[in-house]
Parts: C-alpha cells; sequence; structure tokens
C-alpha cells in the first residue's frame, strides 16, 4: 500500500458541506488501496476571528497565550473531519500536534519543528485508520503548545511525509496548481504542469501565498514529491514540484511573484567602517525581525546610508529598535521608512543559460515610467522594489515581456 499525505487548507474545510467533500475525496483514496494521513488547517477566518479576539485583551498578545489559543481552531477541524469519515464507514482517529509529538523549539509563534515521533501514526495506519493531524502547530520540550507561523500547515504537512516516508505530499488549495503569476492580477496566466523546487523556493520566498516557503525547504532537504491541487476540481494533476529540470516546460522565466508585505527603511548618514552593518542588522536579528533586501550605498566623506526591508508587519518595532538602540549607538544622522512599497520578482532556472534577462526587464519597467528603488539577484531570480501604486503594472508588464501569457 501506498502512502499518501493530503493537506487541506482553510477554503478547503470553511464549511460543513466542505469538510464533508473533503471526506468523500479522501474516502476515495483510501478504496484505491492507499494509506492516506490528512493534515487540516483551521476553518477560514477562524485563526484571524481568533487573533482578534485575544487583541480584546491586548494590544501585543502574550506569544504563549496566543497558541494556546490559535491552536483551537485546527482542533475543531481535524475533529470534524474525523466525524465526517466516520460517518462514511472509515475508521478515522483525529490528533493535535503535541498528541502526534511533533515536537519544536521554544519560539512560540515561529516555531520550527525539531522531531517527530511517527510510531503511534504507523500502527494507526496498519491498522486500517485514517489519520487526521492539526497542521500549523507542536509541542516544544516543556509541554507547551506552540505554532509554526501563518501557513504552517504545509509545513506539517511535508514534514509528516518525510518522516513517514510517503510516496507523495498532496497540498491541496482554493487554486489547481501553480501558476505563472496570479490569475487574479494577470487573467491570461498560465498553470505549470511542473516547477523545479529551486523556482517554487524562491516563487515562495517572493510573495506567491500557494505554498509556505518552510514547506518548499523541508520538502526539498528531504526529497518529498510535492504536488499542488485544488480541492474543489476531481479532475486535473495539478502541479508536480520536481528536482529535474528537463522535465519542466524550459521557459527562461517561469513566474512572476510580487509581495505587498514590504516595508523599506532607510538609517542616514552612517559611519562608513567595518562591521556597521552588523551594528545595525545584529539588534533587529536579535528581536527577530527577518530582513529581505539590504543595500549600501557608496561611502561620501566617511559617511554611508543604509537601507533594507522588512515584513511590513515587523516596520514599526524595527523602527523602534533602530531609533531608540541603534541609531544613538552608532551616531547615525536618522533613520526613515515607508511602508508603501511592493517587491516584483521575475524567476526562472533559464536565466542561467539566457543572458540579458536583467536589462530586458529594467527596459520594461522604464517604458511604463516605473522607478527602481532597490534591485536584488540571485542565480535564478531578479527582484526589484517598486513603488506599491505600480505593483500590478509591473506583474502585467513584466508578464507579457516574457511571454509567460497563454497564446505564448
Amino acid at each position: 500500500m501506498t502512502l499518501i499525505i493530503q493537506k487541506y487548507g482553510g477554503t478547503s474545510v470553511g464549511s460543513t458541506e466542505r469538510i464533508k467533500h473533503v471526506a468523500r475525496r479522501i474516502a476515495k483514496f483510501q478504496s484505491r488501496g492507499h494509506q492516506v494521513v490528512v493534515v487540516v488547517s483551521a476553518m477560514s477566518g477562524e485563526t484571524n476571528r481568533l487573533i482578534a479576539l485575544a487583541r480584546e485583551f491586548q494590544a501585543d498578545p502574550s506569544a504563549r497565550e496566543l497558541d494556546v489559543m490559535v491552536s483551537t481552531g485546527e482542533q475543531v477541524s481535524v475533529a470534524l473531519l474525523a466525524m465526517a469519515l466516520t460517518d462514511l464507514g472509515l475508521k478515522a482517529k483525529s490528533y493535535t500536534g503535541a498528541q502526534v509529538r511533533i515536537l519544536t523549539d521554544s519560539a512560540h509563534t515561529k516555531a520550527r519543528i525539531l522531531k517527530i515521533d511517527e510510531g503511534g501514526i504507523r500502527t494507526d495506519l496498519d491498522a486500517g485508520y485514517v489519520v487526521v493531524v492539526a497542521g500549523f502547530q507542536g509541542a516544544d520540550a516543556h509541554g507547551n503548545i506552540t505554532t509554526l507561523g501563518r501557513g504552517g500547515s504545509d509545513t506539517t504537512a511535508v514534514a509528516l511525509a518525510a518522516a513517514l516516508g510517503a510516496e507523495e505530499c498532496q497540498i491541496y488549495t482554493d487554486v489547481d496548481g501553480i501558476y505563472t503569476t496570479d490569475p487574479r492580477i494577470v487573467p491570461e496566466a498560465r498553470k505549470l504542469a511542473s516547477i523545479t523546487f529551486e523556482e517554487m523556493l524562491e516563487l515562495a520566498s517572493l510573495g506567491s501565498k500557494v505554498l509556505q516557503i518552510r514547506s518548499v525547504e523541508f520538502a526539498g532537504k528531504y526529497k518529498v514529491r510535492l504536488r499542488v491541487l485544488s480541492s474543489f476540481d476531481e479532475e486535473g494533476e495539478g502541479t508536480l514540484i520536481t528536482f529535474e529540470e528537463g522535465n519542466m516546460e524550459r521557459a527562461i522565466i517561469s513566474g512572476i511573484a510580487f509581495n505587498r508585505d514590504e516595508a523599506k527603511i532607510t538609517v542616514l548618514g552612517v559611519p562608513d567602517r567595518p562591521g556597521i552593518a552588523y551594528q545595525i542588522l545584529g539588534p533587529i536579528a536579535d528581536a527577530n525581525i527577518d530582513v529581505d533586501m539590504i543595500i549600501q550605498n557608496i561611502g561620501y566623506d566617511g559617511l554611508t546610508d543604509f537601507s533594507f526591508t522588512v515584513n511590513r508587519s515587523e516596520f514599526g518595532r524595527a523602527m523602534g529598535i533602530l531609533e531608540n538602540q541603534v541609531q544613538p549607538h552608532i551616531g547615525a544622522r536618522g533613520v526613515v521608512g515607508g511602508e508603501k512599497i511592493a517587491k516584483v520578482s521575475v524567476v526562472g532556472v533559464g536565466m542561467r543559460s539566457h543572458v540579458g534577462i536583467a536589462s530586458r526587464m529594467f527596459r520594461a519597467l522604464a517604458e511604463e515610467g516605473i522607478n527602481i528603488q532597490m534591485i536584488s539577484t540571485s542565480e535564478i531570480k531578479i527582484s526589484v522594489v517598486v513603488d506599491e501604486k505600480y505593483m500590478e503594472l509591473a506583474v502585467r508588464v513584466l508578464h507579457k515581456v516574457f511571454d509567460l501569457d497563454q497564446s505564448s
């Protein structure tokens, strides 16, 4: 019997009818001789509701208590799905992350998985059960409930697939695969039959919301076969995320990613000396704030400007650290920042063997009057920061320039 891990997101289990639909889909897989482990998110909107409820009591809720609270969303989903499966005549058991013993570190709201005790799941599978596991959560060494951050159910599913040696990890969502960009912005966007892990990792890190970046990292590290499918469409193969570049549609660019959740910060008049980048970013890292793009200008008269981007939700906290701790310590002239930016990126393994991609990208943006504020590159991607109001125009223009539309 082959083992399949299936993950269903919040929209897939957003109502009792949708939960029953998911149960019928799972029943079909088991009837074909598969063992099935299902990872489920909270019902759509539930996590946001719980967070809003917490903020009625604390503007900045205790991370530990917030984890205890928001983890209940998935607990409801797994219990309801197990009931739906049982009603169809299947044997099913639901588990929270702590019951499975998904061991994490103690970084509340951003925990990382350290180990999974898969023994109990294997026993249940051998006994013919469908095992339903709450995504997004685990427990630390002290027994505290922890959560993995937004989109963490994807990571739970991939981690279980790795631990159990599953044949495939199927991520069911409200889209039927990975597209060249968001079809809501570019209706001509194409669904890809396959994409490499490298490209998917870049797209996820650059703003594509289909898969959470840590889940792609996990899948790549442990060679987990990953597939994205629609939970509402009974047909279709979705998009396979593969290690083989030769199996994919060999376009120069595979996709256009974008991210609105960025903020830009510039530390002005920074002493241009060795170690200054660490003195600026060290306190930011100590506060567990992720930094994305970084630019340091050429020094003049012993001074320079240092710019970087952070997630928009961390903007206020980062500004506070820089103004209250870093600026007085290093003697910078000032700190300025803004949230009205967006990042747009082109991604493709074909960039390795083609020249002139950056010039095509920059020319296309220039012809539309879109100013580039920051640039970042890797072997298979180019990212630019632009004014937020130009983001959708930039995506549409680049999608056309790199021939990603349906008619190409």
